[in-house]
């Protein structure tokens, strides 16, 4: 399949940041799982918006439990497995996003990853941000999500800036219990807007039936801000929400530049196909990368990252 060049990002003239004693202007809310695919393949735009608008926005992620504790178990694990991964990959025709060759178990619940996402906020948000990624790649990358303790405390070794001994302790906490179950709450209150949503594409983001409730598709994306909320529910272009933001926004907000592909290794440590393209507007990985197969391209790592990544250990 032949990779598309990346979305033309036009650079526009510099607009100051809010004053040290204010809070950003908008507030944006991302409904997301560890283990969703949309939501993987999503990371690059995502990603590219954190970064450019840092000092503008107060980013939050709510965890909505795509596969909760309660789930009925499948009759044939292997089966199901097979059946997502059939869907993963039809996921990533429209993402490109890496996925591993072979799923070796369905995530049999996000509760384990989503406590210790949630609780890794404690330590920072470049930890947070590494924790999360590093969960997002036990499933896409490995093909082995980390959906018990265990499998979280293997996935996690090795994270530059953790304390792993803290996060356990912290997932393990009924603060974090809390917490999640709030998240869970939150992502099954959807706006009208999404309950009947038709639109165009795979997943235009119409909420999800989920027994007696509805919960927001995963990803979607709430903005909030001077000029009122705007909802950008499912697999939406970049375009999508930066009209959404600078509508709510309550003025202009920065446009997206590129990084160098040295500067995004360094600042992400990991970078898939898609991410390479979308924020250094080149397809060349940087020098001294380590590169990892996949099942839909290569998943780029920091020396630094390597030596520790479960995907290189051995």
């Amino acid at each position: 399949m032949s990779t598309p060049a990346p979305h033309p990002r036009p650079t526009a003239p510099a607009v100051s940041g809010p004053p040290a004693d204010r809070q950003p202007p908008l507030r944006v809310t991302e409904f997301t799982d560890p283990a969703c695919p949309w939501a993987w393949g999503a990371e690059p735009v995502f990603r590219l918006l954190r970064h450019t608008w840092d000092p503008y926005v107060r980013w939050r992620r709510v965890f909505g439990i795509l596969f909760d504790e309660d789930d009925d178990p499948a009759p044939d694990a292997d089966a199901e497995a097979r059946w997502y991964e059939g869907f993963v990959r039809g996921v990533a025709e429209h993402t490109r996003a890496p996925y591993a060759p072979r799923l070796h178990w369905l995530t049999r619940t996000s509760w384990p990853a989503s406590l210790a996402a949630k609780s890794a906020r404690a330590q920072g948000g470049e930890v947070a941000e590494r924790v999360l990624r590093r969960l997002r790649e036990t499933t896409f990358v490995l093909g082995a999500p980390a959906d018990t303790p265990d499998g979280v405390e293997d996935a996690l070794r090795g994270i530059p800036g953790l304390d792993l001994p803290r996060l356990l302790t912290a997932l393990g906490s009924a603060e974090a219990r809390e917490a999640v179950g709030a998240d869970w709450a939150e992502t099954r209150a959807p706006l009208a807007d999404v309950l009947d949503l038709e639109g165009p594409g795979p997943h235009p983001g119409r909420a999800k039936e989920v027994g007696d409730r509805y919960r927001y598709a995963l990803p979607t994306v709430l903005f909030e801000g001077p000029g009122g909320r705007k909802c950008v529910p499912g697999w939406q272009p970049l375009e999508a929400y930066i009209e959404a933001a600078e509508a709510v926004a309550g003025g202009p907000l920065p446009r997206p530049g590129t990084l160098s592909p040295g500067a995004a290794l360094a600042r992400w440590h990991t970078l898939t196909g898609p991410e390479l393209a979308l924020l250094t507007g080149e397809f060349a990985p940087p020098s001294g990368a380590v590169r990892v197969e996949t099942g839909n391209g290569p998943l780029w790592l920091h020396p630094e990252e390597a030596r520790h990544h479960p995907a290189t250990r051995a």
